[in-house]
């Protein structure tokens, strides 16, 4: 749908498998499986029976194996040039990456990787509850680095859910709350966690913002103007119904906004609304994307070939093409040379892990 007279709404986009973007972000995908009980392996415990798999994306039984053969996820591949922004709103996600860092984390918190000069990381999804459903999902951002900082050096950033600051507006006139996840970009008083030093997030003027919203029945919220010159704002509708944007209606929808206009958010429906924001100041460079490779040349993209092929990115130092972290681990980060970082324990709550 175009502009809207009258409005701060420029256009609407339906929500697909992949969820249109807008510059400086390149990609954003919305995974939500109904795993069913997992099995000794920590894969589902279903049969496999019809699927491609190492190429399941069929959402069949409400679920994907995606490109795992026994446990659902991501195997080991490689990416340069952008970075990777990991939103896990339930479920868990074991990591592990050729910088030698191994992770598992999910249930609010949030991966920020830079791939720079190049990394291999592997995602998978472990099923942990042997006697109930496993449910995954999450959001996956990919955030374009500009020219200068293709190359930086590799960054594995972990924001564990605790930490990350959030906004609940009460809501007035005997209506809902406003939840805000401040995962980039300042709201209010909220100021966010630092992004990685080589990110385009991390400079002043890109006003870059990564917000979660969840709006209770009934509540109203005003999304405030950015603050950026030439900034560019979409915002997803993905959950609950009987929505109004700036006293329009709306169904599930991207929905590109005048950045620099506040926006009124009702939500007259029944259940909560959810939104996902992303906005930033395009960098407004030529995008040249092989794959998991994102470069501003095709010379680059030729570049990146040779140097994957010739490195590995530093190879693959786990003995699994595709590693898990057991059935009892909870929550932790590990970089190389160092102890384990884990979250409160009252942050945990895993199914096995207490």
């Amino acid at each position: 749908m175009p502009a809207v007279a009258d409005t701060p709404i420029l256009n609407t986009q339906p929500l697909g498998p992949l969820w249109p973007t807008m510059d400086p972000f390149l990609f954003c995908a919305h995974h939500d499986d109904a795993y069913p009980p997992g099995n000794a392996e920590l894969g589902p415990d279903a049969p496999l029976d019809g699927r491609q798999i190492g190429q399941d994306f069929s959402r069949r039984d409400g679920w994907s194996m995606y490109h795992g053969d026994v446990v659902p996820g991501f195997p080991p591949h490689p990416h340069r040039g952008f970075e990777t922004v990991t939103i896990v709103r339930k479920g868990l996600i074991d990591h592990a990456d050729s910088l030698g860092a191994a992770a598992r984390f999910g249930q609010g918190d949030v991966q920020w990787l830079t791939a720079g000069d190049g990394v291999v990381h592997s995602e998978m999804f472990p099923l942990l509850d042997r006697t109930g459903p496993n449910p995954l999902e999450l959001f996956q951002i990919w955030l374009n680095l500009p020219a200068r900082s293709k190359r930086v050096d590799p960054h594995f950033t972990m924001f564990w859910s605790g930490d990350i600051p959030r906004v609940v507006d009460p809501g007035t006139d005997g209506g809902g709350a406003t939840h805000v996840a401040v995962v980039a970009g300042r709201l209010g008083e909220a100021a966010p966690l630092a992004p990685p030093p080589g990110s385009w997030a991390a400079q002043a003027e890109a006003d870059v913002a990564i917000w979660t919203l969840r709006l209770e029945p009934g509540a109203r919220f005003t999304l405030p103007a950015a603050t950026g010159e030439g900034t560019r704002r979409m915002l997803y509708f993905f959950a609950g119904s009987g929505v109004t944007l700036a006293g329009r209606p709306v169904d599930h929808a991207a929905v590109e906004l005048r950045a620099g206009e506040a926006v009124a958010l009702h939500n007259g429906g029944t259940a909560d609304a959810e939104f996902l924001l992303l906005q930033g100041r395009p960098l407004a460079e030529p995008v040249v994307q092989y794959g998991p490779f994102v470069m501003n040349t095709q010379q680059e993209i030729a570049e990146a070939l040779a140097d994957y092929r010739r490195t590995g990115f530093g190879g693959w130092p786990w003995g699994d093409a595709a590693p898990v972290h057991g059935p009892t681990v909870g929550r932790f980060v590990q970089r190389p040379g160092t102890a384990p970082d884990v979250p409160a324990p009252v942050d945990v709550g895993l199914p096995s892990a207490g």
